[in-house]
């Protein structure tokens, strides 16, 4: 199911995050912080913002391979981007090597 998805919240820390507690559009005007997700064609995450109060405080990119393997995330949280890649096992490349 590819397209657009609302959360609570996200559990974990590995990548891409593990988005938990499905909300349906119309719970969003009772929430002060949730997660939108868009979702593509394969039903992978394909980015996520945790908006609280409207505004965007988190940001997750995630770009696949033709296989579907994850090969890189951005993350920006306020004025700070981070870009982390992945090999074709999707295991993260260390920098520098």
């Amino acid at each position: 199911m590819s397209g657009l998805r609302y959360f609570v919240t996200y559990s974990g820390v590995k990548l891409p995050l593990r988005l938990v507690n499905l909300l349906e559009e119309p719970e969003l005007g009772h929430r002060n912080a949730y997660i939108r997700a868009h979702y593509d064609s394969e039903d992978r995450l394909i980015e996520c913002e945790k908006l609280v109060y409207g505004e965007v405080e988190l940001t997750h990119r995630y770009r696949y391979d033709s296989t579907g393997v994850r090969r890189s995330a951005e993350i920006l949280i306020d004025d700070e981007r981070s870009v982390l890649e992945f090999d074709a096992d999707g295991l993260p490349l260390q920098a520098g090597a």
